[in-house]
């Protein structure tokens, strides 16, 4: 490739698509002469033929297409590897002008032509970041741009180039034409990825684009759908599946097919997204009608009084132990913890020697024989709470309570089927026992969702804390009268510390949260349209992924998406310095130990990373350093639009900087020598993160290309991984070891109990994860179903192919099970219910006839009398509503047809 000049370089892109296009010719006219025959066949079985050989021909060029790639693979990377070389030592590079070189250099400035020739800078701007072009691939990213080629994940430490090593696979499966997809995770990352490789694809006559530059559903998004490259955000692709699925013509569609995805920071998107599922919503009828606000004061006091009753209680539990008490005690201590697990003073008391062993002796007790004795504990309380299962549940006591003098019957549901019987043997007449009926279904509605949304707001009460689970901000919003401020209560996601912006809880969850902080309760939705991100990548014929952290997920990938995992090897040895946990006992002490050793380290001019794993602690831990005179940065869910900026300094001397979860920040932390020379940067973790992933993120910020550096976790036993999932064993080794106020203790034992804990959490996700899939996998066929026919519906192609399948589906199923219970009153009903024709068939015939001849007749009487109805359709009702279609300034509520089939109006 050095050989070649650099017009020698550029025409191998030529060569390539003409192989590929040489590879499938054959098949691509065999596809092209079925069409014709398609659209020139008037027999419908032929027809339908005709379409499932289209399809198998399609994935045969499909796979003609990537054994073509796989030949080609070695020269593509070259060609990509040796223009990467071509930029580096290059300010300009000379070539003669393309007509796409011509179209560039009208609106982009670092394209310019002279004369016949275009003059190509090696400088441009990356939304909003001027670059000049310094990489070259290294041998170990050629080895991660063939396992992205090959379907695979690649694991690659921070630092490593992942934006590089998908220049590779990117512009070998653009030369197919089908179109590459590159995922990300924001949309800064998608603009930004987007505008930095974008000129090396350019150069070689590639086309690429980014959709969030574009609003949904417009001409501009399609064009980008349809070059060869589209970067994106992984939500915004997945919406726009929907929005397609939900268009009324074919010019509303945005996607083609979906043919290959690389996805960066593909955990971040395969597995922490994929437990939301994407919605889109509309409005209710009659959405507006809300009883939050009602029932907000019976809720605040019932878990006022718990509140005040368990500290009591606490009180008593911790004077019984004292006195040597332990059955009664710990029995008190565990009532303590099922209705108030997150007090702080009960928090702290589990700290304390033997007491966490204590509270898990009692619990096992009353747990055996299937929770047997568990209501001794839960009688005194109101509810009872199921951290670890995000769970709340009123007792008897509390259904009591909250029923109060007023209404006894308040929680109490109708028993529909004895209420219809006794409503149908009271002799009423028929309109009064309709009127009497549709008394009992409201009265039903309204009790339960009354107390659908009592359950709501208690779960907001409890569950839900502001600045750990959400944030409530000021979001703007336009009205007639110009921009308006409004509180908002805003999710925070758990993974990276971002706002997720435009997302609600669903089923009444936010509005109990909205009513719980005072800030406008928004109207309730409904789902217009829905996917799970799993899913939606699943439909790629060829998926791929790049980040830092998969191998511990590595069982997820192969088992919900048949991804391998390939760890890439890193360019230079890894020479940060992962030490052991530090563990306190208490997260004061474990707070003043990390400001005492942050101290140390700006002194010694070492730049800081502070992870946390909430807005909350990054707030407590930043007006501890303001106390302590030291400057710092805060990147948390409420400041990511200055995110970049702030990470740009982060590898300064001295500088310290806070950050909640570092996922998919994507900006990488450089430093200078006099850093290096120092010790490099220093990662902090204040806790240990749900996710082994999540804390090996946080790590892999420090030591990037092998340059020095160190990471260190400071955990407590308040810590909420360590008190909701540390084990048994971890509270007795504690306990054995003697643990003093003030004292720390670093032990390989505890760590591995935390990784153990860890593990218990992420499997619990897997758990919540593969059961949503599950769930969605049932709705997932018929999605599939119902979008194909909406497809055919839209183009009209193969509409008529699938209304005869329905029309013979339905025929064959009324024919089958009145056939077997020999029913022909009720096979007669039904081909008046389902086709609104009389039988074709005798009752003699139907008792003659096998199932299969009784069918064929429905189904060609059925069809012909669809036929004729079509016919008298077109010609008396299109224009009518055609009519209404094009003059819509009016809102019809009903449209009147004067139309008959001449059996039902």
């Amino acid at each position: 490739m050095e050989k070649l000049s650099i017009d020698e370089l550029r025409h191998k892109t030529v060569e390539f698509k003409e192989k590929i296009a040489l590879a499938k010719a054959d098949t691509v006219a065999k596809i092209t002469a079925l069409k014709a025959d398609a659209d020139n066949e008037s027999d419908i079985d032929k027809r339908e033929d005709i379409y499932n050989e289209i399809d198998k021909l399609e994935d045969v060029a499909y796979q003609q297409g990537e054994v073509t790639l796989n030949e080609l693979l070695p020269e593509a990377f070259a060609v990509v590897k040796e223009t990467a070389k071509r930029f580096f030592h290059n300010s300009t590079i000379k070539v003669k002008a393309t007509e796409q070189d011509r179209i560039l250099s009208a609106n982009k400035d670092y394209v310019s032509l002279e004369g016949d020739d275009a003059v190509w800078q090696n400088s441009w701007d990356a939304a909003g970041k001027p670059i000049v072009w310094d990489m070259i691939h290294y041998d170990v990213q050629l080895i991660g741009g063939a396992a992205l080629h090959q379907g695979k994940i690649a694991e690659m430490q921070t630092g490593e180039g992942k934006t590089l090593v998908a220049t590779l696979p990117v512009y070998l499966n653009a030369l197919s034409g089908n179109g590459v997809h590159v995922v990300t995770v924001n949309d800064y990352l998608a603009k930004r990825d987007g505008a930095w490789i974008g000129p090396l694809f350019e150069f070689h006559g590639l086309t690429i684009d980014c959709i969030d530059y574009h609003k949904p559903n417009s001409e501009e998004r399609r064009n980008a759908y349809n070059a060869d490259i589209t970067y994106g955000t992984n939500n915004e692709f997945g919406f726009d599946y929907l929005r397609d699925n939900m268009a009324h013509s074919p010019k509303d569609l945005v996607q083609r097919r979906h043919n290959y995805a690389i996805i960066d920071e593909t955990d971040s998107v395969l597995i922490d997204d994929a437990r939301t599922p994407l919605i889109i919503s509309g409005p209710v009828p009659e959405g507006d009608r809300q009883e939050f606000d009602v029932l907000k004061a019976p809720v605040e006091s019932i878990v006022q009084v718990q509140r005040t009753e368990l500290i009591k209680t606490l009180a008593q539990a911790k004077k019984l132990i004292a006195d040597g008490d332990l059955k009664e005690g710990g029995m008190q201590l565990l009532r303590v913890y099922r209705g108030l697990p997150k007090n702080k003073a009960l928090i702290k008391f589990l700290s304390e020697e033997g007491i966490k062993t204590l509270l898990q002796k009692t619990e096992n007790f009353y747990m055996q024989d299937n929770n047997r004795e568990m209501p001794k504990v839960d009688e005194a309380l109101y509810f009872v709470i199921d951290e670890k299962n995000n769970q709340v549940e009123l007792t008897d006591k509390g259904i009591d309570y909250l029923s109060g003098q007023d209404d006894p019957n308040f929680f109490v549901m109708p028993e529909m089927g004895m209420e219809i019987g006794k409503i149908e043997n009271s002799g009423l007449s028929i309109e009064e026992q309709a009127e009497a009926k549709e008394d009992l279904f409201r009265e039903f509605s309204i009790k339960s969702e009354r107390v659908h949304t009592l359950n709501q707001l208690l779960k907001a009460y409890t569950l839900f804390e502001k600045d750990t689970e959400y944030v409530v901000q000021p979001h703007e919003k336009r009205t007639p009268n110009g921009i308006v401020q409004e509180m908002q209560v805003m999710i925070v996601d758990e993974q990276t510390g971002r706002i997720m912006d435009g997302r609600r809880y669903s089923d009444g969850l936010h509005q109990a949260i909205e009513a719980k902080e005072n800030v406008k309760i928004q109207d309730a939705t409904q789902t217009f349209a829905t996917i799970t991100l799993q899913n939606y990548f699943r439909m790629y014929r060829k998926l791929s992924g790049m980040t830092g952290t998969a191998v511990t997920e590595a069982g997820e990938f192969w088992e919900i998406y048949k991804l391998d995992v390939v760890e890439i090897p890193t360019n230079r040895p890894i020479a940060r310095d992962d030490r052991q946990d530090l563990v306190y006992k208490t997260k004061r002490e474990k707070y003043n130990a990390v400001i005492e050793e942050v101290t140390r380290l700006k002194q010694a001019g070492r730049p800081v990373l502070i992870g946390t794993t909430s807005v909350e602690i990054s707030e407590i831990l930043s007006r501890t350093l303001q106390r302590a005179g030291i400057d710092h940065n805060v990147l948390n869910a409420k400041q990511h639009k200055r995110e970049a900026e702030i990470v740009a300094q982060a590898g300064d001397p001295g500088q310290i900087t806070i950050a909640t979860n570092m996922a998919g920040r994507g900006t990488d932390i450089k430093l200078s020598d006099e850093v290096k020379a120092a010790g490099g940067l220093a990662i902090i973790g204040t806790e240990r993160h749900d996710s082994r992933r999540v804390d090996r993120q946080l790590r892999g910020r420090a030591g990037r290309q092998g340059d020095p550096g160190s990471s260190q976790f400071y955990v407590s036993l308040e810590d909420n991984l360590m008190r909701l999932f540390g084990s048994e064993r971890m509270a007795k080794t504690m306990d054995r070891l003697g643990m003093k106020e003030g004292e720390v203790i670093q032990h390989s034992m505890i760590s591995k109990s935390i990784e153990r804990a860890q593990k218990k959490v992420e499997e619990n996700a897997f758990g919540v994860r593969k059961r949503l899939l599950e769930y969605d996998d049932v709705m997932n066929a018929q999605r599939e179903v119902i979008y194909k026919r909406r497809y055919n519906a839209l183009f009209g192609d193969r509409l008529a192919v699938d209304i005869a399948n329905m029309v013979y589906d339905i025929a064959e199923v009324v024919t089958e099970t009145n056939k077997q219970a020999q029913d022909y009153k009720n096979f007669e009903f039904e081909i008046m219910r389902y086709f609104s024709m009389s039988s074709p068939v005798s009752e003699a015939e139907f008792g003659s006839k096998n199932e299969q001849a009784i069918t064929g007749i429905v189904y060609k009487a059925a069809y012909q009398h669809y036929k004729e109805k079509m016919e008298r359709t077109a010609t008396e009702v299109y224009p009518v509503i055609k009519n209404v279609y094009e003059n819509d300034e009016r809102q019809y509520k009903r449209i009147a047809v004067p139309f008959t089939d001449g059996i039902k109006l």
